[in-house]
């Protein structure tokens, strides 16, 4: 296996860093995330225009065909910018659902518009007080008429105050499954969180009318869980090696007793640490990219693996970055505190650490 990018994915990648360079720069970030939904229309469109939201869906459903090796390139570069946009919510994790449990009909019927940006989709799995395992939903779902009715509160829904569609786990008869129910039927309100570039939802469903997707049970949401924790370790690896290059270039530039505080060796040892880091977050993050895009058995075991590091070296990382800045660091005018505060919230979303590290170890028998 190899995890270095080949010739068409260092393209995209440099194309990524340039046209987010261009339309996502820090500043643009700020005064996106003090938008009431934290949303820029015009961002979305100039992602979907690249191609990105249809990057790794199948051609036969409106998408570009590639895989999700080139996914995690995209996922990396907006990460290093803490893109405020809803790609992990719709062009990852919806479409995920749909494709490993929609049925032909209805991947034909969602997954084109996803694809081509027209529409933002999301799943609503966690609930209030509840964890991200099967047994705390509590929202149910009944037989009413030729569908369904889903009744529940969601809560830590990614884009859930500006998704169309939302893919809601329910229980239907003592068992779990899927149902896509249209944002029209559903009341969200924003979910005030540490990371404001990443806005999140609380939603009410009160017999919101739902349409059940394929035959789809808790296998299908472990699926989404590992599509989820290797894209967010693809994005966790971006931002550190961006809170990397932040820490060294001030460390050269900040001067104390006349000479770079980088020439100190308390200084030294916090970065050459943040560089070992790094590279085994590179190397955890490519390897479960490795086993998701290849199809192989090792991804059950190689996502929340990289999801526990990855999530880990972040967050160390983004806090060292604000000891080696000093006082300015701490200040809301210095942007070391996005990247602590997104650090935060990806080691949590979908399960921490330690929970990454318990399925870990329950899916190799220990």
């Amino acid at each position: 296996m190899d995890f270095t990018y080949s010739d068409e994915q260092v393209m995209l990648r440099d194309g990524a860093r340039r046209f987010l360079g261009e339309q996502c720069r820090i500043d643009r970030v700020r005064e996106i995330v003090e938008t009431d939904d934290g949303f820029d229309a015009g961002l979305w469109s100039g992602i979907a225009e690249q191609g990105w939201t249809a990057m790794h869906i199948p051609e036969e459903y409106g998408g570009a065909g590639f895989s999700y090796a080139e996914t995690a390139v995209l996922l990396h570069e907006m990460g290093r910018v803490l893109a405020p946009v809803p790609y992990l919510s719709s062009a990852v994790l919806a479409a995920e659902a749909l494709l490993a449990g929609g049925s032909e009909e209805q991947k034909a019927q969602w997954l084109p518009a996803l694809a081509a940006g027209e529409a933002i989709g999301t799943v609503a799995i966690a609930e209030p007080g509840g964890g991200w395992e099967e047994s705390s939903v509590s929202t149910v779902a009944e037989v009413s008429g030729d569908g369904y009715a889903v009744t529940g509160t969601k809560s830590f829904v990614t884009a859930g105050r500006i998704a169309d569609t939302v893919i809601v786990a329910a229980s239907l008869d003592n068992r779990v499954g899927l149902f896509l129910v249209e944002r029209a039927a559903v009341s969200a309100t924003k979910l005030v969180t540490l990371d404001t570039t990443r806005t999140q939802a609380t939603l009410e469903l009160s017999a919101a009318p739902a349409v059940r997707l394929g035959d789809a049970g808790w296998e299908v949401v472990e699926r989404v869980y590992d599509v989820a924790r290797v894209a967010l370790a693809a994005e966790q690896v971006g931002g550190l090696e961006r809170v990397l290059e932040m820490a060294v270039q001030y460390a050269q530039e900040r001067k104390q007793f006349g000479r770079a505080i980088g020439s100190f060796q308390a200084v030294k040892h916090l970065c050459a640490d943040m560089l070992v880091a790094l590279e085994s977050a590179r190397s955890a993050a490519g390897f479960a990219t490795w086993a998701l895009a290849a199809g192989s058995d090792e991804l059950t075991m190689a996502a929340p693996l990289a999801k526990a590091y990855c999530s880990e070296a972040f967050f160390k990382a983004a806090g060292d970055n604000i000891q080696i800045h000093g006082g300015i660091g701490f200040t809301w005018e210095h942007d070391a505190h996005l990247y602590f505060k997104r650090a935060k919230s990806t080691e949590l979303l979908f399960g921490s650490p330690a929970q990454q590290r318990a399925v870990l170890a329950d899916r190799i028998g220990l």
